[in-house]
């Protein structure tokens, strides 16, 4: 057991990084549990597909008027202090909302707008994570750290976790959002055994909170490959965005998977992740920062077109695969190169212009697929991200060299 301990959390990386790295695996596992039954409950509520994609809206919402605001709190407060507060916090509103389920008071609104509360405060606590991760290793073994976290953030959140979730729903409807509040609150109880803290600055007084917003900001405007992260991803998250808002009706409607047969969607395309984590040292050693993004574009682009022309559950199923062994090494590098261009106390404002780039995109493209599912079926919007998507690989395309020497 110490052997396998070492191979997946290695001695060097030191034993913060080991709590930040259980409890992130923990509260990953019950948000993958999440990441199934929510949908699943508001489809069960109602049949109006602007709805469903609104329900993905109200959680994507969040990072986008809030983002900056955490990116200062981050880089003012006690990260790991508040890491703890929030997910205590989140523990106590799904525990609100298992109960509300299980008592039959549960409504389509209440729903909503418990899931925009969730995504209220985590966006507090998934931003200073990131935060806090360069606090507890070594700039070169960042590469390594990160990889960790998103091998566990595959396999419990997109492998495990949503097939558990559809199957707990499908027991019942209240018990994997209690399940889920189990594992936020087993997390910050993890987190809190941190022994480092978390303060990244002293903040002179009267410094106001807007001046701390703007300066994240600016930063990110002026470095070139960081900038360029975060415009691309706020772009193809629009196309993106658009399509996955209404994945669980594409699923259980035009494919016929039913529950369990979405949460296996998403199972695929962590299994895909886990082959981009195989492999990954090995590719970025031989491929460029630029031409990876550049492949893992085109990758994307053909996704929408591979899932719009198909209605066959296995064809599906192999897609998906392919596209989470893009997002694996899209995301592990992205986070790696914002994490190593970014002075320390810039770490938090800087991740949430990311953020609002990330979820300014998908709320953009979830308003999008709602009214297009609603108006043409639930194949429009993944045409709309292939076509949006081509556009964008050329108009974006030289953009991208600028991660080339990162």
């Amino acid at each position: 057991m110490s052997r396998l301990g070492e191979i997946i959390a290695p001695r060097r990386l030191g034993p913060g990084f080991r709590w930040l790295m259980a409890s992130s695996w923990t509260s990953n596992l019950g948000d993958g549990i999440g990441l199934a039954a929510g949908p699943l409950l508001v489809a069960s509520l109602t049949d109006d597909a602007f709805l469903v994609a609104l329900a993905a809206t109200l959680q994507w919402l969040p990072p986008l008027i809030l983002g900056p605001l955490a990116g200062v709190a981050s880089d003012r407060l006690d990260r790991r202090l508040l890491i703890v507060g929030v997910d205590t916090v989140r523990t106590v509103i799904l525990l609100t909302l298992a109960v509300t389920v299980a008592t039959g008071h549960a409504s389509i609104v209440v729903v909503l707008a418990v899931l925009f509360a969730v995504g209220v405060a985590e966006v507090f606590a998934d931003n200073t994570s990131a935060t806090l991760l360069p606090m507890l290793v070594h700039r070169d073994d960042l590469a390594v750290a990160n990889s960790r976290l998103q091998t566990g953030f595959i396999t419990v959140n997109q492998l495990a976790g949503p097939p558990i979730g559809a199957a707990l729903f499908a027991a019942g409807t209240a018990i994997p959002f209690g399940t889920q509040a189990l594992a936020v609150g087993l997390g910050a109880v993890l987190v809190a055994r941190i022994g480092v803290h978390g303060r990244p600055r002293d903040v002179p007084a009267g410094r106001r909170i807007r001046h701390d917003v703007a300066e994240g900001f600016v930063w990110v405007a002026r470095h070139p490959a960081v900038r360029t992260l975060v415009i691309t991803i706020f772009i193809f998250n629009i196309t993106f965005g658009a399509a996955w808002s209404v994945l669980v009706l594409y699923a259980t409607r035009h494919l016929g998977m039913g529950a369990i047969g979405y949460g296996l969607l998403t199972t695929m395309s962590a299994a895909g992740g886990l082959i981009g984590t195989a492999f990954y040292g090995t590719i970025t050693r031989h491929v460029s920062l630029g031409n990876l993004m550049r492949i893992g574009l085109v990758i994307e682009t053909f996704t929408h077109l591979g899932l719009a022309l198909t209605s066959t559950p296995w064809v599906a199923l192999v897609i998906m695969t392919v596209f989470g062994a893009h997002a694996f090494i899209w995301g592990t590098t992205s986070t790696t190169i914002r994490q190593r261009a970014v002075p320390r106390e810039l770490q938090g404002r800087a991740g949430s212009v990311n953020l609002v780039g990330v979820f300014g995109g998908l709320v953009l493209g979830s308003l999008i697929g709602g009214a297009l599912a609603q108006h043409w079926g639930v194949t429009a919007p993944f045409w709309f991200a292939f076509a949006g998507s081509a556009v964008f690989v050329v108009a974006i395309w030289h953009q991208l060299r600028h991660l080339d020497g990162a």
